[in-house]
């Protein structure tokens, strides 16, 4: 068996030896057996952790790339691998999200929609219908001042727009990327005063952005195979 130094995996993986010992000591790799001087002894299988949890802390996560490698030592090989499917489709959802986004910055009226939903204004539970987010979250996002629905005079109830479908999408897709709360509000009144031009252009690093993380999720799933390969888990 070939054993490693930690600065052979720390230069390899370009890290510190520090870094290696935190890992270590947040239980996300084994320990490793020690020298009679007392130095670490890595194996292929610690190269194979390192090497894992580097590939994958850019596309995952820290919190969750940690649990999916507790989930691997204990070779609790089907939930290691639900915990990155349900990311997966997180982020899956964000692209649909952010290419619904574009759409509607491109088109000056709504999708095709039922009948009864294609008017001038709808309600706030047909809004959320619409654009697959909550009432609560509508009306949470309309409280830090991202939305101004109008409001029915006759009864004070919210109406939202074409525009207001448009805005509550956008927002939803800036949610999950890199975005502050200051630059969401920046992007959605630029599309409120018809700057539809700047909201694309945001949107488009928005999409840019979630083209990388599926490419680095990619990556880390690679390196996760291969890990599971060398402890002979598959």
């Amino acid at each position: 068996m070939r054993y490693y130094k930690p600065h052979e995996i720390a230069r390899q993986l370009h890290i510190s030896t520090s870094a290696l010992r935190h890992y270590e000591a947040w239980g996300v790799v084994p320990a490793p057996e020690r020298a009679a001087n007392g130095y670490r002894l890595y194996t292929e299988e610690h190269l194979a952790y390192f090497q894992c949890l580097r590939a994958m802390f850019p596309g995952f996560g820290v919190a969750l790339t940690c649990d999916v490698l507790r989930h691997i030592q204990n070779a609790r090989l089907d939930a290691a691998f639900w915990l990155v499917n349900r990311e997966q489709a997180n982020l899956h959802r964000d692209k649909v999200a952010a290419d619904q986004t574009m759409e509607l910055l491109q088109t000056p009226e709504l999708p095709v929609l039922p009948s009864r939903k294609r008017m001038a204004h709808m309600t706030i539970g047909e809004a959320a219908a619409c654009t697959g987010v909550t009432t609560s979250s509508i009306r949470h996002w309309e409280k830090e001042g991202l939305l101004t629905p109008e409001r029915d005079p006759e009864n004070g109830y919210r109406r939202f727009s074409p525009l207001h479908i448009r805005q509550i999408l956008l927002i939803r897709t800036l949610r999950g990327t890199v975005y502050f709360l200051s630059t969401i509000k920046e992007i959605v009144h630029a599309v409120e005063h018809q700057s539809i031009e700047q909201a694309k252009k945001l949107t488009e690093d928005a999409i840019r952005t979630i083209h990388e993380r599926n490419r680095q999720q990619f990556l880390g799933v690679h390196r996760l195979v291969e890990l599971c390969q060398v402890l002979k888990l598959m």
